[in-house]
């Protein structure tokens, strides 16, 4: 955090008696509910959600290799017009995104151009050359995306990174609101806020929108997971069951003449759509790992013949590559001709000398990325690490930079949290879902998924190291100037859907 003091998103720099003025009734609540009370909520939340099965997978330990990520009560608000200016942000930055896939598989435009150097490119391990030359249906490689967040103050929003390949956590942003409509229904008479239990029927939309050509008025969808001991299989089921779509296993899956067929009772089906929640390496054995047991041998042949339409499209973790992310301010300018709506924060990268110096005689203060890493893995944080700790990672930048990037430790916002000792600030950042569709045009989910870190001054918002969840309401237009004139009825009708 440095010397600057957070700024938090309800309280501002002031406290539970003097917040910001659009969150008095939050603030309000807060005080006049008893912590007794919150507490019950809470266990309430949280007990439900160990009945469900909503759970991550911990690799690596051999204790509670299971585990809720831990919920909280006190939600995260966006006013109507904040929402709508992070909207047009997020819509400029995924047509972006989806028109550097579709140009690194195919003209490469944007090498010709000398944007980018293309050592970065084709020695990048996320490129994939089985892809290049594939048109997927209708030009849309990045049907669901999800842009993580930072908030440093009131009008401060930053990308801190993209998310093309498999975004998760859209079911936990689901059930949350679930949750809080059951617990705390006092919070939608107060405030008027968007629905967000339509995004299954958004994204079931989104993959018939994409079918192949000659398949779009029945297409058959599924959603392809490698299994129930995967970390976010909760998510695969929960998805297929909101669509009423069939969730299959590789198992399920065959390829003959290049088309792809589901085994049922009743014989074979052709698969038009496939939501895949398999990694690139392990999709097809025939073309990617040999050795993979969750792949569909021939998928790839029949994604490249244009029978079946793969969501998302193999190859995008180009873009999320923590390189060229950094790239990203001169892509949605090459893209769409118009300067980035959504900043990327300030980025080092390591590839570069004179980057790569100052990283090196900074790193106590910054925070240090692997290009491909994930999940909170593969990260230092200068400020909250020992000597050891940045000693260690100077040796693996030194040995391999071109696999580090490094960002000043920001002073992310926070949101009263409930916490054993009472409320108290914890940082927090925030995946929104972006979906596009056959027509090109994006469509913003109005709420998304907010992670919070819940150790005191901890930066990292990870569930796999220590974070949870907060509901994220997205107010409704006229919201602001007329909460408390809003009906109970009217609020849950608004909030349901």
């Amino acid at each position: 955090m440095g010397q600057k003091r957070a700024f938090d998103e309800i309280w501002g720099h002031g406290g539970i008696d003097d917040p910001r003025a659009e969150f008095a009734a939050l603030s309000d609540w807060l005080r006049e509910t008893p912590s007794g009370e919150l507490e019950r909520r809470l266990q309430a939340a949280e007990s439900t959600f160990r009945q469900l099965g909503i759970t991550f997978a911990v690799y690596g330990e051999q204790e509670a290799s299971e585990r809720i990520i831990p919920f909280d009560l006190v939600p995260r608000i966006f006013l109507a017009d904040e929402w709508a200016r992070l909207s047009e942000g997020l819509i400029q930055r995924v047509q972006a995104i989806n028109a550097f896939i579709r140009d690194i598989y195919g003209q490469r435009e944007i090498l010709k151009a000398g944007i980018l150097p293309p050592e970065l490119i084709f020695q990048n391990d996320q490129f994939r050359t089985e892809v290049a030359g594939i048109r997927p249906p209708h030009g849309i490689s990045a049907h669901i995306c999800g842009i993580d967040l930072v908030r440093t103050g009131p009008d401060e929003f930053f990308v801190l990174e993209d998310n093309a390949r498999t975004p998760s956590g859209v079911s936990y942003m689901l059930e949350n609101r679930e949750a809080m409509l059951r617990l705390c229904p006092e919070l939608f008479r107060e405030f008027r806020v968007a629905a967000v239990d339509s995004y299954p029927d958004m994204l079931h939309e989104t993959m018939r929108s994409v079918a192949p050509p000659g398949r779009e008025s029945k297409p058959l969808c599924v959603v392809l997971t490698p299994g129930h001991f995967n970390s976010a299989y909760y998510e695969h089921s929960f998805l297929a069951d909101s669509m009423g779509v069939e969730l299959v296993e590789p198992a399920d899956l065959i390829v003959d003449d290049d088309i792809v067929w589901m085994r049922t009772i009743a014989g074979l089906e052709r698969v038009d759509v496939i939501y895949r929640r398999v990694d690139d390496d392990f999709l097809d054995p025939l073309v990617f790992r040999p050795d993979s047991m969750l792949g569909v041998p021939g998928i790839m042949a029949a994604y490249r013949a244009g029978n079946v339409t793969l969501i998302n499209a193999p190859g995008n973790g180009i873009a999320d590559d923590k390189a060229i992310y950094s790239y990203m301010p001169e892509i949605v300018r090459f893209y769409t001709g118009h300067d980035a709506k959504l900043p990327n924060v300030e980025t080092y990268r390591c590839r570069e000398p004179e980057a790569r110096k100052y990283v090196l005689d900074n790193m106590g203060e910054l925070v240090v990325k692997l290009v491909d890493g994930s999940g909170g893995y593969g990260m230092l944080v200068g400020p909250a690490s020992t000597k050891d700790e940045i000693a260690e990672f100077r040796k693996a930048v030194e040995a391999e930079p071109n696999r580090y990037i490094a960002q000043p430790t920001l002073a992310l916002s926070t949101i009263p949290t409930l916490t054993e000792k009472g409320l108290a600030p914890r940082h927090v950042d925030f995946r929104p879902f972006v979906l596009t569709g056959g027509s090109g045009k994006p469509q913003v989910v109005p709420g998304g998924l907010t992670r919070v870190a819940l150790r005191e001054g901890s930066l990292v918002v990870n569930s796999s190291q220590g974070g949870g969840t907060k509901d994220s309401f997205v107010l409704m237009p006229d919201a602001q100037q007329s909460q408390s004139q809003n009906s109970a009825g009217e609020s849950q009708s608004q909030s349901q859907g």
